[in-house]
C-alpha cells in the first residue's frame, strides 16, 4: 500500500501538478489578462507590509533558486566541480534555514495583517488568505526538515530528493522509488508543494511570472511630448458634450 501511495503522489502527481500549472497559467493570461496581477493592500495599510513583504520576499527566492539549482542540477557535476554531498547539505541547511526562518517571518507578518486587520481582511478573497496560509505552512515544513538534514550531514537524503526531481523531469518511470525511504517530514514538504503548483494558475501567485526584466534595459528617461496647440484647443471651441 505504502509503495502504491509513493507512486500516486510522487510518480503520477508530479505530472499533473505541472500539466495544471502550465496549461492553467497559459489560459489565465488568454481569458483573464486583467486578473494576472498580485492584487496589492499597501493604500490599506503600509509599514507591516512592507516589512514582511521585504523579508518575505528576499527569502523566498534565495529558497526558490536554492531548491531550483540543488535538486535539478545533476549529480555528475557536483563531483566534477569537487562539491561532496556533506557539504552540500551544510550550505543547503545553514542558506537554506536563514532563508527560510527570514521567509517566514515575513509570512506571519502578512498573515497577520491579512487575517487581523479588519480593512485588510475585508478586501481580500478566500484565495488570498488561503495562499498566505499554505505558503506559510510550506516554509515551516521546510524549516522543520532541517533537525532531520542535521541527522544525515553526509548528505544521502538529499541525494535521494535530487534523484526524485531529476526523475520526474526525465520521465524516469520508477523516479517515485527514490522518495519511498525518505522521512516523512520531507514527502509532506514534496507534497505541498507540488499542491501550490496546482494552487499557481488560479491565485494571485501568477504575479510572480510577471517580473519586469524589461526595465533592467528600458531607458534612463521617459520622453514626454506634449500635445499640440490646435489638439489641446480644439475641445474649447464651443463644442457641446453628448448626454
Amino acid at each position: 500500500m505504502s509503495g502504491y501511495l509513493d507512486t500516486l503522489l510522487f510518480g503520477i502527481y508530479p505530472y499533473v501538478a505541472l500539466a495544471v500549472l502550465v496549461v492553467g497559467s497559459i489560459v489565465r493570461y488568454d481569458r483573464e489578462p486583467y486578473t494576472w496581477r498580485s492584487g496589492s493592500s499597501q493604500i490599506l495599510r503600509r509599514g507591516q507590509l512592507i516589512a514582511g513583504s521585504v523579508l518575505f520576499h528576499v527569502g523566498v527566492l534565495i529558497v526558490f533558486f536554492g531548491h531550483l539549482v540543488g535538486l535539478l542540477t545533476p549529480i555528475q557535476v557536483f563531483e566534477a566541480l569537487g562539491i561532496g554531498h556533506g557539504f552540500k547539505q551544510v550550505m543547503a541547511i545553514v542558506v537554506g534555514g536563514i532563508a527560510g526562518a527570514a521567509a517566514l517571518v515575513g509570512a506571519s507578518l502578512l498573515a497577520h495583517r491579512r487575517l487581523f486587520d479588519p480593512r485588510v481582511r475585508a478586501q481580500s478573497s478566500f484565495s488570498d488568505n488561503l495562499v498566505i496560509v499554505i505558503l506559510w505552512l510550506q516554509l515551516a515544513l521546510g524549516l522543520l526538515t532541517i533537525p532531520v538534514s542535521v541527522g544525515h550531514l553526509d548528505g544521502a537524503e538529499m541525494v535521494k530528493l535530487m534523484a526524485w526531481a531529476q526523475g520526474i523531469f526525465t520521465f524516469a518511470p520508477a523516479a517515485a522509488s527514490h522518495v519511498t525511504g525518505v522521512h516523512p517530514i520531507f514527502k509532506l514538504h514534496l507534497f505541498l508543494g507540488l499542491t501550490i503548483f496546482v494552487m499557481f494558475p488560479f491565485t494571485r501567485l501568477v504575479h510572480m511570472l510577471s517580473v519586469p526584466i524589461r526595465y533592467l534595459w528600458r531607458p534612463g528617461y521617459q520622453v514626454v511630448r506634449s500635445r499640440p496647440a490646435s489638439r489641446r484647443t480644439a475641445g474649447r471651441r464651443g463644442s457641446t458634450p453628448i448626454g
